[in-house]
Parts: structure tokens; C-alpha cells; sequence
């Protein structure tokens, strides 16, 4: 099934404005939507709407809930964006930042900085520590690739399961040698949550998106070439192993600071690009922006169930998201479809 861009970009629009609705809405306290639009307007607009609403709804709305569901959209964006770059630039659609251990490294980097070091750079510390082993990871599979001389995408895959195994077992040495007391809140993070979204952080997490998303945007024809492989890219006039090193570091970089904000969600990366290909085809122009809004979609949902499943307490997102995409991933499998 292909859809029309004429027809999906309105549907989309219609999308995200009642998942954001909905998003901030539901929850063990439900508000009503236009309850939820006109505390919106006020904040944005003292005295747009007569205030019919109490404090702790209020409170609610714009304090917890709305920046929660921005820091969804936010991180599933990112996830999606970096999942469609990685299937493209190793030529494998298994690929995704979970599989290939970024996020490990990521984790690990997080980890570090949370239970050893302490806030060092202030509240950039994690994002960036989240970055380097993010980045020490994504050279790792590199290296573990040049060392058993292949180049295969399966080989690429395996190297990367290898990494996440032995980055993810650091993490659990590093949450060992901690203190117990903090272990707990570093274990539940590492579920993946968004609880502690707060409007003066977001600025992070946007920040880097849009800076990553402004690279590879322009960079999709190319990532198209890489991905018919290297002697077509090299006759196109790409430097092949200079943007290959880009979009691993930029990919590191994007994943890095979602997982420090979010902890480590897997499934987001590998399920909404094949997903986007399915409706669009696989041209990366399409792709990578739809992988974006698709994953934007999907992470704020995914947030709604995590929230409302086990109300009032919230279970973390990972799980749902684990066991989605994986149930999701069966089926695509059994029909044979969007991972030849």
C-alpha cells in the first residue's frame, strides 16, 4: 500500500494535534480536551479563555503532562530518524541503535555519570556521557567488524549484538559497584520512562534533534546512493568513508542524548522505518522525515498505554514498546514482508 503525500501529510497534521490532545488528557486523572486547549492558550496568552479549571489541573496539564508528551515526540523522533539513517547506511533492515549497541553505549555513558562521576558539567554531564559511549560503542562495532573481516550487513548486525552484550554488562558492573540506594532510580530509567520531563531540559533534546535532523535532511539523495552500495556511491561523487563517519556520528550523537533523557527504548528505531516504507516506499527523501513524525506518533502513544495500563502508577515504556514492536515484528515476518 503506497499513500499519496497530498493525502498522508493532512492526516498526519490531524494526527499529532489529537495525540498531543489525547496525550496530555488521559491519565489516572482524566481532563477534558477542551479543559486541556483552553489552560494551553492561557499559558500562552494570559486571559485568552475564563478560567473554569483548578490549580491542580492546571498544574497537571502544563507542568507534568504536556512536557512529557513533547519529550515523547521528541525522543521517538529521534529514535525513528536514527533507526531509517542506520538501516540505510549498513544496508540491513534489522539495524537499529538498540541492536547495533549504541543504546548500550549510551546506557553505559548515562550510567557513568548518574552513579560515579555526579553532575560534573552540570545538566549537560549526562547527554554527554550518554554521547561518548554511545559513540565508543558505534566505534566498537567497527572495529569488531574490521577485526573478523567482514563487511556483510549480517556480520555488521552480529558485531553489533556483540557490543550492546558486552556494553549492557558494564552498565550492570557499574549499577553493582554503586550506591543501592540510587541503583534502584538507575535501574527503573533504564526501562525507559519519561516521568521526569520538565519544560527547562527539553531544550536539550530539541536542540540536538533539529541540529541532526538540519545535517541529514539535505544528505538523503546521498544516503539513497550509499544504499545501493559503495561503487555507486563512489560514481555518484561521494566520499564514502567520510559520510559514512558522519552519519555514525551523528546517529551516536542523536541516540546519546535521547537515551539520557528517556533511558533505553528499544523496537522504535526498527519498527516505525519499515513501517514508513510500507506506505511510502524506500526512498530515504520520504523516509527519514516520515520515520520522524511516524515515530513522534508512536513513542506518544506508546507513553498513553504505559501511563493508563497500571494507573496511577506508571509502567515504564520500554516495556510497552518492547512488547508492541516485537509482537509487531513477528507479524511482519510471518508475512514475509518489509525486511527482504
Amino acid at each position: 500500500m503506497r499513500l499519496n503525500l497530498s493525502i498522508l501529510i493532512p492526516l498526519l497534521a490531524i494526527g499529532f494535534i489529537l495525540s498531543i490532545t489525547a496525550g496530555v488528557s488521559l491519565g489516572s486523572a482524566s481532563i477534558p480536551f477542551s479543559t486541556v486547549w483552553s489552560i494551553v492558550g492561557n499559558k500562552l496568552h494570559a486571559g485568552t479563555f475564563p478560567v473554569t479549571w483548578s490549580g491542580g489541573q492546571e498544574s497537571i496539564v502544563w507542568d507534568v503532562r504536556f512536557p512529557r508528551v513533547v519529550l515523547a515526540a521528541l525522543v521517538g523522533a529521534g529514535l525513528a530518524v536514527t533507526g531509517a539513517v542506520l538501516q540505510a547506511l549498513t544496508r540491513n533492515p534489522l539495524a537499529d541503535p538498540h541492536l547495533l549497541g549504541v543504546s548500550s553505549g549510551a546506557a553505559f555513558g548515562a550510567i557513568l555519570a548518574l552513579l560515579h562521576t555526579g553532575l560534573i558539567l552540570g545538566l549537560l554531564t549526562v547527554p554527554l556521557f550518554a554521547f561518548a559511549g554511545a559513540l565508543v560503542a558505534t566505534a566498537a562495532v567497527g572495529l569488531t567488524t574490521r577485526l573478523t573481516r567482514s563487511r556483510s550487513a549480517d556480520r555488521l548486525v552480529l558485531s553489533g549484538v556483540a557490543v550492546a552484550f558486552v556494553f549492557t554488562a558494564l552498565g550492570n558492573l557499574l549499577i553493582f559497584l554503586g550506591d543501592p540506594r540510587a541503583a534502584n532510580t538507575v535501574v527503573f530509567w533504564m526501562l525507559g520512562g519519561l516521568g521526569l520531563a520538565q519544560w527547562q531540559h527539553l531544550v536539550y533534546p530539541a536542540g540536538i534533534l533539529l541540529f541532526c535532523l538540519a545535517l541529514l535532511l539535505p544528505k538523503t539523495r546521498e544516503l539513497n546512493a550509499l544504499a545501493m552500495g559503495d561503487e555507486t556511491a563512489v560514481t555518484l561523487g561521494i566520499a564514502v568513508t567520510q559520510f559514512r563517519l558522519l552519519l555514525f556520528v551523528v546517529t551516536a550523537l542523536l541516540t546519546g542524548v535521547m537515551v539520557a533523557f528517556s533511558g533505553a527504548i528499544g523496537f522504535v528505531g526498527l519498527m516505525v522505518p519499515h513501517f514508513v516504507r510500507l506506505i511510502v516506499g524506500g526512498d530515504n527523501v520520504r523516509v527519514v522525515p516520515l520515520s520522524a513524525t511516524f515515530g513522534a506518533l508512536t513513542l506518544i502513544w506508546a507513553d498513553i498505554v504505559a501511563r493508563m495500563i497500571m494507573a496511577p502508577e506508571d509502567m515504564p515504556i520500554g516495556i510497552v514498546t518492547g512488547l508492541v514492536g516485537g509482537v509487531a515484528f513477528i507479524l511482519i515476518l510471518r508475512k514475509g514482508r518489509g525486511v527482504d
